[in-house]
């Protein structure tokens, strides 16, 4: 995506993590280069590269887990540890 990616919180990353686990259909908010985007899918996997870490979901779509802005109504500044 070209920017700084920037490291989210453990107990966000802990929640993702869940909703994966539980494998809960998930409401997911996030920005896609100058565009907000809202899907609602499973989360089924997690892969980093590059240090960038993203979430993996059920039809393929990969997320860079800085660039979610909120999941099914939290916003992952309000989740800290």
């Amino acid at each position: 995506m070209g920017d700084i990616y920037k490291t989210i919180s453990c107990q966000f990353y802990d929640m993702l993590e869940e909703l994966a686990v539980k494998r809960i259909k998930s409401k997911i908010l996030y920005m896609d280069n100058e565009n907000e985007l809202l899907i609602e899918e499973l989360i089924v996997d997690f892969k980093t590269k590059n240090k960038e870490e993203f979430l993996i979901l059920s039809d393929g779509t990969q997320i860079r887990l800085d660039k979610i802005l909120k999941i099914n109504d939290l916003s992952p500044s309000n989740i800290k540890c």
